[in-house]
């Protein structure tokens, strides 16, 4: 009679009172091949290997070690409908009816200042994060003293109604269920996400939303932003969370699937202590042939960007 022992990777083998040891093999699932979402026209994986032994790694740790890191503006909202430009967090608030004149044309400047400079791929990145940390503390400035409310923006959001991604309404709810926290990394503005999420009905306990809150006075005046931090595109990462309640419920998730539409969105998952796994997926539709982007994500999707292509994952 032959008993089979299997203890992590090794078999022992107990034959008669002969005890052997040999080593088992478990090989990797060829999902980069096997999986039609990822084998799609659109789909680029920069090292279809790496990309495999990355799902790999995630698949064996399991979800107990895996959280999931997305941006908002144009990642989880739509880059556009029909060829048309959908509007940022940022650009929701601007829609609010009673916004000065003077408001809208300080934002329109800064935008037509600094926002080349942030899509530029020849600016070198330190020089683009000190434009990128000008551009928010100008901005942080044009707000003070405005009293747009909570409410306003809910009402602007329902006018509006910004389109999510294509499958992203599931994506949530596979994801959630399975009790996989959701962190929202966002340099947006917080009060336009958190009321997009909640219109779509997807913000629930397993979903953090982390970006510019607005800091009003006991008379609704805006003041700034919270916590005297501002979140830019080049300084989101997971360390502006540490000390806080939900970082400690997190650190022990040293897995990631990260999604975002920009070089800085790259970088979110790259504060973590002890990280071991991450899967970098970069939605793309204005920079198609930017190398400069392809050459930091893992795995690109062009045009589309459709959240059901992680579903499989």
């Amino acid at each position: 009679m032959i008993t089979k022992l299997v203890v992590f990777r090794h078999v022992y083998y107990a034959v008669l009172g002969y005890r052997a040891f040999c080593t088992m093999v478990i090989m990797n699932k060829d999902y980069v091949n096997t999986l039609k979402e990822l084998t799609a026209s659109n789909v680029y994986i920069k090292d279809k290997t790496k990309v495999n032994e990355i799902i790999n790694e995630l698949a064996k740790a399991g979800i107990n070690k895996l959280q999931v890191i997305l941006d908002f503006d144009r990642t989880v909202t739509k880059q556009h409908v029909n060829g048309v430009r959908q509007y940022s967090s940022f650009g929701i608030f601007e829609k609010c009816p009673s916004l000065p004149a003077s408001y809208l044309s300080a934002v329109t400047h800064l935008n037509e200042k600094y926002m080349p400079i942030e899509f530029n791929p020849l600016v070198p990145r330190a020089e683009k994060k000190k434009h990128m940390e000008d551009w928010w503390r100008l901005s942080e400035e044009t707000l003070i003293g405005l009293t747009v409310s909570q409410t306003e923006i809910d009402e602007v959001v329902k006018e509006i109604q910004p389109p999510l991604r294509d499958g992203c309404p599931e994506f949530f709810s596979s994801i959630t269920k399975e009790n996989v926290p959701i962190l929202i990394f966002s340099a947006g503005l917080g009060q336009t996400v958190v009321s997009v999420l909640k219109y779509h009905g997807i913000l629930n306990e397993k979903v953090k939303v982390v970006a510019n809150f607005l800091k009003y006075d006991e008379n609704g005046v805006i003041q700034g932003f919270r916590d005297n931090i501002i979140i830019n595109v080049f300084n989101k990462n997971e360390s502006v969370l540490r000390g806080t309640e939900y970082y400690e419920r997190i650190k022990d998730r040293t897995n990631a699937i990260v999604v975002g539409d920009s070089l800085g969105d790259a970088s979110m998952f790259d504060c973590v202590a002890h990280k071991a796994s991450v899967l970098k997926i970069g939605f793309l539709y204005d920079h198609v042939s930017d190398i400069y982007f392809v050459k930091i994500v893992t795995t690109l999707e062009k045009n589309i960007g459709q959240f059901k292509y992680l579903l499989p994952i």
